[in-house]
């Protein structure tokens, strides 16, 4: 019987957190709070990761290792939109949590405003660069003139219609910061399912819609993530919603726009010197060949699918951090930090164990190419090998910018990146003919060492008396 009521309470929770009743976390059970807060934010990053997974699946249908090889490169280039993105979203997150914290629930709509009129500035030369200059960006990584010629269409319509890939993380980090990660869910999962339904009509194309082969999964991906956007727009602007954004709140508010660019500034960068190493290292990799690029390529999209859950876990630390902050509980939001970091990192533990064991099966997935399989397999081995790092570095680094200390990280990523994984990986790789096991032991070695050093900084605990 007890059972019975335990199973029964848990899935009230879990309808709780979907549904997302919940939305000031300042008292009561800190697991409760977690547990309500990371469901929706666990969903909506494995909604977003779905995105990678599908088009990548459906794309390798097409018996190409230059499309494979076209996607990956430009996922690139993308990770560095997405830094900004995420940058931007970590921000509205910081200071809407903050404003939740000390129950000012005007303060949080007017900083929810100012957030987004950032990201539409910020979309600007985005846009112009991916519209003309696409080729010339995957020439620089690398890609061969196959390459390019297959994916330059798939690459010229995901950077030019970045304005939906900004404003849907953007408006997401406003709603987990109001405690209501339920609509950045639900925003995924229905840009997902259409996403799903038009990456196979428009790459291989039915009836009147003509095959479009790997740029027909920009075209899906795009009008995905853009309904993603119109649905949150319209909670942004309904009554019901704890932020409700009024014709008044248009006005600019250029204190409240300095003090989010400062704490947007910190947690992009952070982004971009993590994402930019990423494009040195795909540089790196290129230089194996398509097979080798094209096994990586699949590793890393598993990765995320797996990475991105446990960043939602992380993104719910920082909203507590945030929310209790404001409140006045630091120590509460220090030991929603450490219970958070320890549910991550028993999750990512048996993740490790799976790709250690099925690595191949698990690419086998994707392609029936041997060659890549290997590559890919290796890929997910050896960097699967940090994963228990992972996953507390991931939640103190979020924590931190929760906290509105965005400096830390960057400086950690800086040095953890720049001046340690990326020497490492050219040294193992191409100095000491290791190859790409190079590469990869050098992703699981720095981000090992980067965990450790943030959770020695971060007890510390200057983060507690940052200001925003």
């Amino acid at each position: 019987m007890k059972a019975f009521t335990k199973v029964v309470s848990v899935f009230s929770l879990f309808k709780q957190a979907v549904l997302g009743t919940e939305q000031n976390f300042t008292q009561g059970s800190i697991n409760k709070a977690l547990f309500l807060l990371s469901v929706p934010m666990i969903l909506e990053m494995g909604m977003e990761s779905v995105f990678a997974v599908v088009d990548i699946f459906f794309v390798s249908m097409l018996n190409s290792k230059e499309a494979v090889a076209a996607v990956g490169t430009t996922e690139l280039i993308l990770t560095i939109i997405y830094s900004v993105a995420m940058g931007l979203g970590m921000g509205a997150t910081a200071m809407v949590a903050r404003r939740i914290g000390e129950s000012n629930q005007e303060g949080a709509t007017v900083a929810a405003t100012q957030a987004i009129y950032i990201g539409l500035f910020s979309i600007v030369v985005f846009t112009i660069v991916g519209l003309f200059f696409y080729e010339d960006l995957l020439a620089l990584l690398g890609a061969s003139k196959e390459v390019i010629a297959i994916g330059s269409g798939y690459t010229q319509l995901m950077l030019g219609g970045n304005i939906v890939i900004v404003l849907l993380f953007l408006i997401n980090g406003i709603f987990r910061g109001a405690g209501n990660a339920a609509i950045a869910m639900r925003a995924l999962i229905l840009a997902n399912l259409l996403n799903i339904v038009l990456d196979p009509l428009f790459i291989f194309g039915l009836g009147p819609v003509p095959a479009m082969g790997v740029k027909g999964a920009a075209l899906a991906t795009t009008i995905g993530r853009g309904i993603g956007v119109l649905y949150q727009l319209y909670y942004l602007f309904n009554k019901k919603g704890i932020i409700k954004i009024r014709k008044d709140h248009f006005k600019p508010d250029w204190n409240i726009i300095i003090s989010l660019l400062k704490l947007s500034a910190g947690s992009t960068g952070q982004f971009i010197i993590s994402s930019a190493s990423w494009i040195v290292l795909g540089a790196i990799l290129n230089r194996f060949g398509s097979a080798t690029f094209a096994g990586y390529t699949f590793a890393i999209r598993v990765m995320v699918f797996t990475l991105l859950p446990s960043f939602g876990l992380a993104n719910a630390a920082a909203t507590l951090v945030g929310q209790n902050l404001g409140a006045g509980y630091p120590d509460r939001a220090e030991k929603s930090v450490w219970q958070a970091g320890l549910m991550n990192m028993l999750f990512l533990s048996i993740v490790m164990v799976v790709f250690l064991l099925f690595s191949s099966s698990i690419i086998g997935v994707f392609t029936t190419d041997t060659e890549v399989i290997g590559y890919g397999s290796q890929a997910l081995q050896i960097v699967a090998l940090g994963y228990v790092f992972y996953g507390y570095g991931m939640v103190i680094t979020q924590s931190f910018n929760g906290a509105g200390d965005t400096f830390t990280p960057t400086l950690l990523n800086f040095l953890g990146f720049w001046c340690f994984q990326i020497p490492l990986a050219y040294l193992l790789a191409l100095k000491w003919k290791l190859g790409p096991v190079g590469v990869y032991a050098a992703i699981s070695i720095a981000e090992s060492a980067l965990a450790i050093a943030g959770i020695l900084i971060f007890r510390r605990g200057k983060w507690k008396l940052v200001k925003i």
